[in-house]
């Protein structure tokens, strides 16, 4: 069975209706057939299983509204009732007048328990419109969604890919079609590089289309053991997400649902305004995968509970992934590459944050046309939470943040005996070394050359060595960058500043300038002059905003241009040695 043809053919016969008018009418209509399809298929599956057990099963839907007596009647051999099948305005009444009307009734009926089934039922179909206005076109795309495997595993599969294609066909679809879709090659790779374990916990607050949790279900699926725990596990109690739009919560449903979640833990809600940021431990995840919304904006009343204060959708998940991640806990962000070098407020304060409270490790630089008509350069931020700091808060404006020791700066000989007290007055350091690599594709991105799995295969192996071995290789791709707790930088910075005098009237700098690492105490006019001992770049610190950029040190020197007398005198060489060749090959004729 050609699966990709019905999926065509459905778009075609949507083409023809007037209520459908892009690809994304297309993929939402589509998927509220083909979950009340998968519904019903499931029932089927639910009732065997009870007769097994000599049990009664209790149907989700009522009679009446259950796909095989409004979408697919059967006549007593079991097949098809064409004859008795609803269709043209008799078919749209009953979808718009009683179906869709009686599924909305689940979210209230089961609004206690938002994990079921039934809510997301109501979910779904709580804010979802019919856009097929004859019922002549929605006989048409009904057959063909029956005619879809949805009880085999196999073929189920195979449909997932298929539906992740037309979700990646939104990203060309206008109305913002490309927030739903991050590329899948991105998402393994940053999935390879967290490596997720059966037992913890994975989040995603801004879903779309879920690829992510997708993605996480499959790279954990074929590496677990294969035990009836660990597959219920991983069906109930690993994956999270929280949606805002109506639209890629049913899409995500879908897509999770292809993929084998049955009852995704997937909640239609807006996560900023359910942000907490007393969140307690056991509320919080292992993991956090995301790529979080860009060039949003929120109302003053959701931004009210976070420390950043802007209306940035980026920058207040970004917040929001750091509260909800356990301590010890993994994160991978896709975020805006002009986030790490951004001078206004909330950028400067948001990094401070991030590099006080997790282990910024690695920053993957991604290539333009990465995300299909986004029209944006983005980075990906990998990194681990670290304990509270100790001696400072862990709030992002960094309001009480503790000082140097008292009489470090009055004290120029103690504050070179006192360099590790100060670092431990600071608190751990947070971030102490950061890892970048460049994504070079050596190609033009874009709709016919998208990213591949094979782009990522360097970085992957790259930044899986550097986990094993603590530091990041070195080539014309990647180089380090030493930093340290950026208050402490700030703090010795101070103290320079009182040293500087001494070491004039003493002519020496008493072996102050002997380490050059960011956590060290250094004369500024000697850290000019020098390179880091670890790491090809200076690191963020107080003074420069905690700024991130990117910037690689290691891209090879293009060779000077030659001055034009010079080049016009190769062209007169040139043209004398072809006379020459001329004028021998005459001789020889």
């Amino acid at each position: 069975m050609n699966f990709e043809q019905i999926f065509k053919n459905i778009d075609d016969v949507l083409y023809k209706d007037a209520g459908a008018d892009s690809e994304l009418d297309y993929i939402e209509q589509t998927s509220w057939v083909l979950f009340l399809c998968y519904l019903s298929s499931l029932e089927e599956d639910r009732k065997d299983e009870a007769e097994l057990r000599g049990e009664t099963y209790n149907h989700i839907i009522e009679e009446e509204y259950r796909w095989e007596n409004w979408a697919m009647p059967k006549n007593a051999k079991g097949e098809y009732d064409q004859k008795n099948a609803l269709t043209g305005a008799d078919l749209i009444d009953f979808v718009d007048g009683k179906l869709f009307p009686y599924l909305r009734k689940f979210k209230l009926a089961h609004q206690e328990n938002p994990q079921t089934l039934e809510y997301k039922i109501g979910e779904i179909f709580g804010e979802l419109k019919n856009r097929v206005q004859s019922g002549y076109n929605m006989r048409d795309i009904l057959e063909g969604i029956d005619t879809l495997p949805l009880k085999n595993s196999k073929d189920r599969h195979e449909l997932s890919f298929l539906y992740e294609t037309k979700i990646k066909n939104m990203g060309n679809a206008g109305r913002n079609g490309g927030q739903y879709y991050t590329p899948r090659p991105l998402i393994r790779a940053m999935i390879a590089v967290t490596d997720p374990q059966i037992g913890e916990t994975i989040y995603d607050g801004a879903a779309g289309s879920c690829g992510f949790l997708c993605e996480a279900y499959e790279y954990l699926h074929t590496r677990m053991e294969r035990t009836t725990g660990n597959l219920s596990k991983l069906q109930q109690h690993t994956l999270y997400g929280r949606e805002k739009k109506s639209l890629a919560y049913i899409i995500g449903v879908m897509n999770m649902i292809l993929h084998g979640i049955e009852a995704p833990n997937l909640i239609h809600i807006n996560t900023l305004a359910m942000h907490d940021k007393q969140v307690q431990q056991k509320d919080r995840y292992d993991i956090v995968l995301a790529n979080p919304p860009f060039g949003g904006k929120e109302r003053p009343e959701v931004q009210q509970p976070f420390d950043i204060k802007t209306s940035e959708t980026a920058f207040l998940f970004l917040e929001h992934f750091i509260r909800y991640l356990k301590t010890g806990g993994r994160a991978a962000i896709v975020i805006k590459n002009t986030f790490l070098s951004n001078t206004d407020n909330a950028s400067v304060s948001l990094r401070k944050y991030l590099l006080e409270t997790c282990n910024l490790h690695t920053v993957l630089d991604m290539p333009g046309g990465t995300f299909l008509g986004a029209g944006v350069k983005t980075v990906v931020l990998f990194f681990e939470k670290g304990e509270p700091t100790f001696g400072s808060t862990s709030s992002p404006t960094g309001s009480s943040v503790a000082e140097p020791v008292a009489g470090s700066v009055a004290e120029p000989v103690e504050a070179t005996s006192n360099s590790t007290a100060l670092r431990q007055a600071q608190g751990p350091k947070r971030t102490g070394s950061i890892w970048y690599y460049q994504l070079d594709p050596g190609r033009n991105m874009g709709k016919t050359n998208p990213l591949n799995d094979k782009d990522l295969a360097e970085f992957v192996e790259l930044a899986t060595l550097r986990q094993a071995q603590g530091t990041g290789a070195e080539t014309e791709k990647s180089w380090n960058i030493a930093t340290a707790d950026p208050e402490l930088v700030e703090g010795e910075a101070r103290a320079n500043s009182a040293l500087r005098p001494l070491r004039q009237a003493q002519g020496t700098s008493q072996g102050l300038n002997a380490a050059r690492t960011v956590g060290e105490l250094v004369e500024p006019d000697e850290a000019n002059a020098t390179g880091p001992s670890t790491g090809s770049g200076s690191g963020p610190t107080a003074t420069n905003g905690y700024d991130l950029s990117v910037k690689n040190p290691n891209t090879p020197e293009e060779a000077p241009l030659r001055e034009p007398q010079a080049i016009l005198a190769e062209m007169e060489q040139l043209d004398q040695d072809t006379k020459q060749l001329l004028d021998s090959i005459k001789e020889l004729i």
